[in-house]
């Protein structure tokens, strides 16, 4: 099992949460027994209190507890942060993005060990979904969903197919983004259609990758596809996402720091993910 941060944060907790046990079941009795005893005995005050006294590794545990369970909770269950390291799902987010992801919406799973305890529903088409990268669980990935189980997905000549019908696209201009997007400067934007309320802008350049594709979703499993179709590494290359690698729906932006430009990009801060 690797150590990553999920698995830290359940260890921190269950040590700490084990030392303030065993605190409230025997060392605090036993302190407050030997401080009887010493009163009776006619020990002055502060040597009592000595004797109440709690270790520091006690007093810690104590304070740091509830803090840590409240992280692992929200974290776990609720919603949790993730930073944008690339550009593959430009237009829609652009790398300096820092993203809220809803851990809940599709379930409850436990922490490191990623079982379902809570069935909630499933990824659908369109969905910005954040997954354990099949080729690497302990790297976390963000796509967009394409395919759901069941789908025949096709990707030729840089256009999209479900099954059999043609994903309709329509021009919207240029990209034109500064700082962190200026490396698609140029490229052509599309807003893809799924169909009613389904929609959202991809990227295409004029000469870009063609990788093409037909395949058909097994159960369990998803298709997924970044928006920045020429520069992304996605489905095409390494297959389906199984159901059990899902994390969760990303649906806002709370933070942007532009590495290029060196500074917050305002704009971008509270926008929604569609």
């Amino acid at each position: 099992m690797s150590l990553d941060f999920p698995t830290l944060l359940v260890l921190a907790t269950a040590v700490t949460g084990a030392i303030w046990a065993m605190d409230a079941a025997w060392w605090g009795p036993a302190r407050r027994a030997r401080a009887e005893e010493a009163a009776r005995a006619g020990s002055d005050a502060g040597t009592v209190q000595r004797i109440q006294r709690q270790s520091t590794v006690v007093e810690y545990a104590r304070s740091f507890f509830p803090v840590i369970l409240a992280v692992l909770v929200l974290r776990s269950f609720v919603v949790e942060p993730f930073r944008i390291p690339s550009g593959s799902m430009m237009p829609t987010l652009v790398t300096g993005d820092f993203i809220l992801v809803n851990k809940y919406t599709y379930g409850l799973r436990l922490p490191v060990l990623h079982t379902e305890i809570a069935d909630f529903g499933d990824p659908g088409r369109g969905d910005v979904m954040v997954f354990r990268y099949p080729e690497d669980p302990s790297v976390d990935y963000i796509k967009r969903v394409v395919g759901v189980p069941g789908d025949t997905i096709e990707y030729r000549e840089r256009r999209l197919y479900i099954n059999g019908e043609r994903v309709e696209m329509d021009y919207q201009g240029r990209y034109d983004e500064g700082g962190a997007g200026s490396s698609m400067t140029g490229a052509r934007v599309y807003r893809e259609q799924y169909g009613e309320g389904l929609d959202h802008e991809i990227l295409l350049e004029e000469i870009g990758n063609n990788r093409e594709v037909r395949t058909r979703v097994p159960e369990g499993h998803y298709f997924v596809m970044g928006d920045n179709r020429d520069n992304s590494r996605d489905s095409r290359y390494w297959g389906f996402v199984p159901d059990d690698h899902v994390v969760g729906r990303a649906f806002l932006i709370w933070m942007n720091w532009d590495s290029v430009d060196g500074s917050i990009r305002l704009e971008r801060i509270g926008g929604g993910i569609q």
